[in-house]
């Protein structure tokens, strides 16, 4: 039986020495062909993402349904969060777009690893960036309808409703409100972690490589 591994060992090793040697420069090129791709993607996606809502907006029934801010009375607080959450928005793309720039040209394993942890560094901060404004509109939407003194007019209830207090509509429309904005918030973060996710932990395997190549 030993006599058989042992023939098996040297056969394996006398083709392992047939099959091609990656020098460190190959090795390290591959990834960064790899880095430099994921990065460009993740500048796309954020791209799309950011123009996808802006074409709903086109469609009249969406359309007409952002009109329920100026009837709670958050058309100013609303555009002041719209202006600086494009403000922001623009700059984490900005960012995906420098990351991507420098990749392009880096020249040695140390840099590209330095520039693997600031990506996924930067992504991390968009996602929770992302994931805070979602939640943030729910939050002014439930402090519209709390504030609001004609709730039934606002969400043409008047003579559907009978018996029923507006406190208690309203109590239900920000109980509604709640439970629906955090479970569209996990949806939102799950759509997140598939495509910034996937892409992230790509990184952080080219990232484990490098670190690899320079022990």
């Amino acid at each position: 039986m030993m006599d058989e591994l042992e023939l098996l060992k040297q056969d394996w090793q006398k083709k392992e020495a047939h099959l091609p040697q990656l020098t460190y420069d190959e090795i390290y090129k591959m990834i960064w062909k790899k880095s430099s791709s994921i990065v460009k993607w993740i500048f796309y996606i954020s791209i799309i993402e950011f123009a996808l809502p802006h074409l709903l907006y086109l469609i009249p029934s969406v359309k007409s349904n952002l009109d329920i801010y100026s009837q709670l009375g958050l058309s100013n607080v609303i555009l002041v969060v719209t202006i600086l959450q494009y403000l922001v928005v623009f700059y984490f793309i900005y960012q995906f777009y420098v990351r991507y720039k420098e990749i392009s040209v880096l020249d040695s394993a140390k840099q590209l690893t330095t520039n693997i942890l600031k990506t996924r560094k930067t992504v991390k901060h968009y996602v929770f960036f992302s994931l805070s404004m979602v939640l943030l509109t729910f939050a002014l939407l439930i402090v519209g309808v709390y504030l609001s003194d004609n709730v039934l007019e606002i969400f043409n209830l008047i003579g559907k409703i009978e018996m029923v207090s507006e406190e208690k509509v309203k109590f239900a429309f920000m109980l509604g409100l709640a439970i629906f904005g955090v479970l569209f918030t996990a949806i939102f973060g799950g759509i997140y972690f598939l495509l910034y996710g996937l892409l992230t932990r790509k990184l952080r395997h080219n990232h484990r490589e490098l670190q690899k190549l320079e022990v």
